[in-house]
């Protein structure tokens, strides 16, 4: 067995590879080459934590395995990340376990690809103001991976701490792009792209803040009863997702079929989009949203790739099991 300790992931997987995995992963998802196996996601009752599993299979890779952890809200109060979550891998021809990957920065980094690559293929191409709600943690991977497929030329930020904006201005700076901190009226006025990344139960963004054309990344909304923004934007855009499974429960998209203002017919799977079997955007003016709801695959994805060049490397860890 392989052992990539949390400490020397990021070491072998950078925004590319992560960018180039997960796309790829949707590409399969939706061409049903590849499948996630459904989640279980719970509240422990206990560090006020959320705990679940996260697997699936893709065929063209062979990539098997499975995510477990949550999120310990009072984790950073620690030192530690709040999201906690390790990888592990499995010999498809076997079920003998092949390798157990830290998932902490392998979480953040295709969190934020998944962003990036419907900004990719989503986002206007004129696109030059993005806009970020949430400063936690995985901010400013988001920043970063969504800066390099648009040329922005000006980021504006919304948090309800606000003092905690200082991470995205950071980020911004070392980017070379100018950082504003703003209200939720404004940032909606300025933004060609939006990316709400939260952990909130309610939601922050309404249809009438966000302007015609702009494309909403949807990040935050992984777990039934989670929600980022108004069920109304949800039914005003036109609306992708990374599976259409996990959209319709535990996704963005929950709140907008509750109501009965979004019918599953009308989700599409980014995945088609990026296959060239569905249409992406088709006009200048209208919203565009992706509901990323974080699936298995895009963890396995990275950490096969981790493995691999861990492996070629002469860095990974292999002990017997």
């Amino acid at each position: 067995m392989i052992i990539v300790p949390e400490k020397d992931v990021a070491r072998f997987v950078g925004r590319e590879d992560a960018f180039r995995a997960v796309e790829q992963v949707f590409a399969s998802m939706a061409a049903r080459e590849a499948g996630n196996f459904p989640v279980i996601r719970e509240a422990i009752g206990h560090a006020e934590a959320l705990y679940g599993f996260k697997s699936g299979f893709d065929k063209s890779s062979l990539a098997l395995g499975l995510k477990s952890g949550g999120y310990w809200p009072g984790n950073e109060a620690r030192g530690l990340t709040n999201h906690q979550s390790t990888v592990f891998l499995f010999d498809a021809d076997t079920g003998r376990v092949k390798a157990v990957v830290g998932g902490n920065y392998l979480t953040a980094v295709r969190t934020a690809a998944a962003s990036a690559v419907s900004i990719a293929h989503l986002a206007r191409e004129d696109a030059r103001v993005l806009g970020i709600v949430g400063a936690g943690h995985q901010s400013a991977f988001q920043l970063r991976a969504a800066a390099e497929q648009r040329p922005f030329e000006k980021v504006v930020g919304w948090n309800r701490s606000p003092e905690r904006l200082v991470r995205l201005a950071e980020a911004a700076e070392e980017m070379g792009l100018p950082f504003e901190a703003v209200d939720l009226d404004a940032l909606g006025a300025q933004s060609d792209v939006i990316i709400t990344i939260t952990s909130s139960y309610a939601p922050i963004l309404s249809d009438a803040q966000v302007r015609p054309g702009t494309h909403v990344a949807c990040m935050g909304t992984d777990t039934k009863g989670k929600q980022e923004v108004d069920a109304g934007l949800v039914a005003a855009a036109r609306v992708f997702t990374d599976e259409h499974a996990q959209a319709v429960s535990i996704g963005e998209c929950q709140h907008a079929i509750r109501d009965g203002l979004l019918q599953e017919r009308a989700i599409t799977e980014l995945g088609a989009v990026i296959n060239g079997t569905a249409k992406g955007r088709q006009s200048a003016e209208e919203i565009t949203l992706f509901d990323g709801t974080g699936v298995g695959l895009q963890d396995l994805a990275v950490a096969n790739s981790v493995v691999l060049r861990a492996s070629e490397a002469g860095s990974a860890i292999e002990v017997e099991f």
